[in-house]
């Protein structure tokens, strides 16, 4: 499955130290300080041998996220000034650093250029910092920018993904949309998006672990899926369910939560918006789930042995029933 290299923990571990540092500042500078060792660990991370394209994924992530960094940097001398002006620039850089639309446009093209375990890293860890900071930074400003955010990442992660045969680059617009409502939850409150990002992240890795198990980037190769890999094909076909919010499965739950917060403040509008945007992602998600299952060829024995295969899906559970529910609802208290 995942072979891990000393150096590689090494920089994980520095990864998660940068995230801690910036979750746990007391001011702007170290969580400055926490973002630049979360970025300085995580291109080490991004680099590899095995993969040609990666060299120009690095380079592109460590140009943005400069970019990002040196917009909160210049955020200090205005906030002398100007503090509103400080306030929309530092959200603004953030936006940039996770990708949210109108900036996701160096998300997909890095997602498409490194491999399956990155991409896990990139969607789930590397958004936690980010995110947190936002929420610090929409306590005193007007949430006018966010909404638009929020809107415009729907709109994008859900049109983008239509006209993709590309699986990470599916995955990454479908990262865009989620994108949204982890946005619309920051509006509302912690809990709330603390609730959709794990079971985001949870649902997606276990989507993107079951591709990487059998290699696959492009629409033609699910034919890999092959008839003696039935419960695999069954696991991925409902961890995408899962990930468009189909109820019963887990995705469906954060989602609930935020559609009565957005009843409950009679924001209908935007609120339709997402949900619209959620009825598209699942198109494409059902477009590979369909695909797996269409394209499976008997000649083709490419079944895994039982030990990975058992892991795969001990570790896709998690999506077929809410008996997980309680255990997430724990966090509204």
């Amino acid at each position: 499955m995942l072979t891990l290299q000393p150096s590689q923990i090494l920089f994980f571990l520095t990864l998660l130290m940068g995230t801690a540092t910036t979750f746990s500042a007391s001011s702007w500078f170290m969580a400055w300080i926490g973002l630049e060792l979360n970025l300085l660990s995580f291109i080490p991370l991004l680099s590899s041998k095995s993969n040609r394209y990666s060299s120009e994924s690095s380079l592109k992530y460590f140009l943005i996220q400069a970019l990002g960094s040196s917009l909160i940097l210049a955020s200090a001398p205005l906030s002398l000034y100007l503090q509103d002006i400080t306030t929309i620039t530092i959200t603004l850089a953030l936006l940039l650093k996770m990708g949210a639309a109108p900036f996701h446009f160096w998300f997909p093209p890095v997602m498409q250029g490194i491999t399956w375990p990155q991409c896990i890293m990139i969607s789930t860890v590397q958004k936690v910092a980010p995110m947190l900071l936002l929420m610090m930074t929409q306590l005193g400003s007007s949430p006018v920018i966010l909404m638009t955010a929020s809107t415009l990442s729907a709109v994008v992660g859900a049109i983008g993904g239509l006209n993709q045969t590309l699986t990470r680059k599916i995955l990454a617009y479908s990262s865009i949309n989620h994108m949204a409502w982890m946005l619309a939850a920051i509006m509302f409150n912690e809990q709330m998006w603390t609730i959709y990002f794990l079971t985001y992240a949870m649902v997606s890795s276990s989507v993107m672990l079951i591709l990487h198990t059998y290699q696959i980037y492009h629409f033609n190769q699910l034919s890999s899926f092959s008839v003696y890999s039935k419960p695999i094909i069954l696991a991925l076909f409902l961890s995408l369910l899962s990930m468009g919010g189909m109820p019963p499965l887990t995705g469906f739950f954060p989602k609930w939560l935020i559609i009565q917060q957005f009843i409950f403040s009679k924001s209908i509008i935007w609120l339709s918006i997402l949900l619209m945007s959620a009825l598209l992602t699942l198109f494409f998600y059902l477009r590979i789930a369909i695909s797996s299952m269409v394209f499976s060829s008997p000649k083709m024995k490419t079944g895994l042995p039982s030990s990975p295969q058992s892991i795969l899906l001990a570790m896709t559970l998690i999506n077929f029933s809410p008996i997980f529910y309680p255990f997430l609802g724990l966090f509204l208290y």
